[in-house]
């Protein structure tokens, strides 16, 4: 990087406004400019600037076009996604950003839709950035501009940002009624790039999932298309106060964590309900008492007292008082979000009658949300007011009228709402946006300390899923312990294995960008074998790396007469391959005995399907024959480790403000977890946690075994396919 002009006109001024750009901020912006002026870049093989949501991807580009300038680029050409609000947004943002330098006629900013006619000589002189939607029109537009407007244009230097890249900038696209076809906008930057003398080429991305969905080549109507590859990849500092998917995902999973606090269940029966109106299951005007929305209902409150306790805490500091957030995200149709609208209009106006007309039944309400919230405030010993101070404070919010409630889906709308810094308008203390795929990635929502989330479509894509997490973003941990994420149990798990897949994919482009992942799956046979990564649905996903768990959550046993003979054969099996000194330490057995012994578990544990509570047992056992088969020690393949415990009283269903409801850890971290990490080096290991399970645990009042199955530490990552794709 020693070639790279530091000190030009743009770079050091950009970088030094402010405090946003840490020195790890500068050296990604000065390794990707560097990378951008010495490796060949194009649509099919482009530089990658791969960060997570909302982490501060636009800040670290906005300063790679700024050293850029400083480095024999002349254009700017920032690519966004097709919306209209979302080019507003990027417009402002770089507007804004690059005032001063506008100011000095050192830079012109042109959204390509309203670029003036008649650009003098002066104008075209100075530093250009031009911002276009990735759309036809606007391809179109942006192409013509270099091509017939302005030619002279086509002899600069230019950088192309392809801002949130994900299938719309990525050479293929598959659906059922044309089949394969090519990426329109895919092409055109490249017809755009032929045109143009000298360029590069940056892919901003959150997800980069979509890069390994993608065939080695494939041919389109007798034109052979060549799949997007990285040239090089930068990876853009994650900042200490970001709060991503780590947090609801992996730290969520750890007792007595702020994070543990977060996640609360939803039936597939309330969704349901809030899909659309049926008064044979929910009238509106029993919305405070029936259990038929339990969960939009405790979330409200839960919302209320929240934004009520964070305000009296910034009182108390002499802090300004924040407004906050909540957004709901169940259905992608505008019926079901005037149905949601009409739902949640009608608690809002019922909570704020009950003020005057049902006192008790509303402090009963409200006293279940502060007792909620309270247990993750005092694991950071925050502090709390008390709960009558905390109760009339959500009375007068309701009675004051507080409480907004805004529906959002549509463009228009979604335009209308924008501030000036592109974040939805918060206008009152406390706010509720109901919408859909409208409030998709790009759209900012500040203050957000509640998420409904509900979306179940038949095929969960990583891009799509993730970026709808408008929770993810910097946000101060006393937000943080009053923040909450409402979804279904099949939801929930669909979004953890594509954190887990998405957790994989970046380490391993860390270590080895060009290989970075193992695809695997199931043949007809049962075999595990390897296959093409377009073959994976990630929601459909195992990732298998070190210490991966893998266990059934959220069954009940069957019944005593059906599962005491199967216990009795595992006893045996156990007693016949234990070692001489008992259980006490975990012993090998051969990959086929505890295969074995996962399919006699299998019909003693019933999943509670009708709760969104689902096991691929097949994929677990698959999952540990690859695991053993994949041992690098030759002499240990087709070997798995057993570690058995006995005389567990788990209870089947965990305490209130955990963040699940069914027990999840019969293999304590402390305990089994450490013995297993310290043992399981080069084959996995199968925990088998004998429990009583007594009928006042919630159980049936018969002995079972849990099983748990964890990766060994030495394993290469795989991301393992439940079912094949073909």
């Amino acid at each position: 990087m020693g070639s790279l002009n530091l000190a030009g006109q743009f770079y050091p001024d950009f970088t030094s406004r402010s405090n946003r750009y840490s020195i790890e901020d500068k050296s990604c912006i000065e390794r990707a400019v560097n990378r951008l002026l010495t490796v060949e870049t194009s649509a099919a093989r482009p530089g990658m600037l791969l960060g997570k949501i909302q982490s501060g991807k636009t800040k670290t580009f906005l300063g790679i076009i700024a050293l850029a300038f400083d480095n024999s680029f002349d254009i700017a050409i920032v690519l966004t996604k097709g919306t209209k609000a979302l080019t507003r947004q990027t417009y402002q943002r770089i507007t804004t950003e690059f005032a001063p330098f506008h100011a000095k006629d050192l830079l012109q900013i042109y959204d390509i839709m309203t670029l003036p006619s008649g650009l003098t000589p002066y104008e075209l002189n100075q530093k250009l950035i031009f911002i276009a939607k990735k759309q036809q029109d606007n391809m179109n537009r942006l192409a013509a501009v270099f091509r017939e407007t302005y030619p002279m244009l086509a002899g600069k230097r230019v950088l192309i940002i392809d801002d949130e890249a994900d299938y719309a900038s990525i050479g293929y696209r598959s659906n059922s009624e044309k089949g394969v076809t090519a990426n329109v906008t895919a092409r055109q930057i490249d017809d755009l790039r032929k045109t143009i003398n000298s360029s590069a080429f940056l892919q901003v991305t959150a997800t980069p999932y979509s890069l390994y969905l993608q065939p080695d080549n494939l041919v389109i109507s007798g034109t052979e298309f060549k799949p997007v590859r990285p040239s090089f990849t930068e990876l853009v500092p994650v900042h200490k106060d970001y709060v991503g998917s780590d947090y609801y995902f992996r730290h969520s999973q750890e007792e007595n964590s702020v994070a543990s606090f977060v996640y609360e269940p939803v039936t597939l029966m309330e969704l349901s309900i809030l899909k659309q109106q049926d008064r044979r299951r929910f009238r509106t005007e029993d919305c405070l008492t029936s259990d038929a929305i339990y969960s939009i209902r405790s979330a409200l409150c839960n919302f209320i007292v929240g934004g009520c306790i964070r305000r009296l805490q910034d009182q108390r500091t002499n802090k300004p008082l924040k407004k906050f957030s909540f957004l709901v995200h169940t259905e992608a149709g505008k019926a079901a979000h005037a149905w949601q609208e009409q739902v949640v209009q009608t608690l809002r106006d019922y909570l704020t009658d009950a003020v005057k007309n049902s006192p008790g039944l509303l402090r009963n309400l409200l006293s279940s949300a502060y007792d909620d919230l309270s247990a993750s405030i005092n694991v950071m010993g925050h502090y709390l007011p008390s709960r009558d101070e905390v109760i009339n404070e959500a009375f007068r919010a309701l009675d004051d009228g507080w409480l907004m409630i805004t529906k959002v889906n549509s463009e228009k709308q979604v335009e209308e709402l924008l501030d000036t810094e592109g974040q939805l308008r918060l206008r009152t203390p406390l706010n509720i946006f109901i919408g859909g795929q409208i409030l998709d990635r790009g759209v900012t929502i500040a203050n957000l300390i509640g998420f409904f989330y509900g979306r179940r479509p038949q095929v969960y894509q990583q891009d799509t899923v993730l970026q709808h997490s408008r929770m993810f973003g910097f946000r101060p941990i006393e937000d943080l312990t009053v923040t909450r994420f409402y979804t279904e149990p099949t939801i929930y798990d669909a979004m953890r294995r594509m954190h887990e897949s998405d957790v994989a994919l970046r380490q391993a482009i860390e270590q080895n960008a060009e290989q970075p992942i193992v695809f695997i799956q199931r043949d007809d046979s049962g075999r595990v074998i390897p296959c093409s990564p377009n073959k994976i649905l990630v929601s459909r996903t195992t990732t298998l790396r070190s210490y991966k768990r893998i266990l059934p959550i959220g069954f009940q046993t069957d019944y005593t007469t059906r599962v005491q003979p199967v216990i009795e054969q595992i006893d045996r099996l156990l007693e016949g391959h234990r070692s001489p000194a008992g259980f006490d330490d975990p012993f090998e057995i051969p990959l086929s005995v505890a295969v074995d012994m996962l399919l006699k578990i299998e019909p003693t544990l019933e999943m509670q399907e009708d709760e969104g509570y689902t096991f691929d047992w097949d994929a677990a056992r698959s999952a540990l024959q690859y695991l053993s088969s994949a041992s690098p020690d030759a002499g240990k393949r087709n070997r798995v480790l057993c570690l058995v415990r006995k005389d567990r009283n788990l209870s089947r269903k965990v305490s209130a403000g955990s963040h699940a409801v069914y027990s999840d850890a019969p293999d304590t971290t402390r305990t089994e977890g450490e013995v297993a990490k310290r043992m399981a080096l080069n084959i996995p290991i199968l925990m088998l946690i004998r429990q009583n399970g007594r009928e006042e645990q919630g159980w049936r009042g018969t002995p079972f075994y849990w099983p748990v199955i964890m990766a060994q530490r030495n394993i290469r990552t795989a991301i393992f396919a439940h079912e094949s794709m073909d």
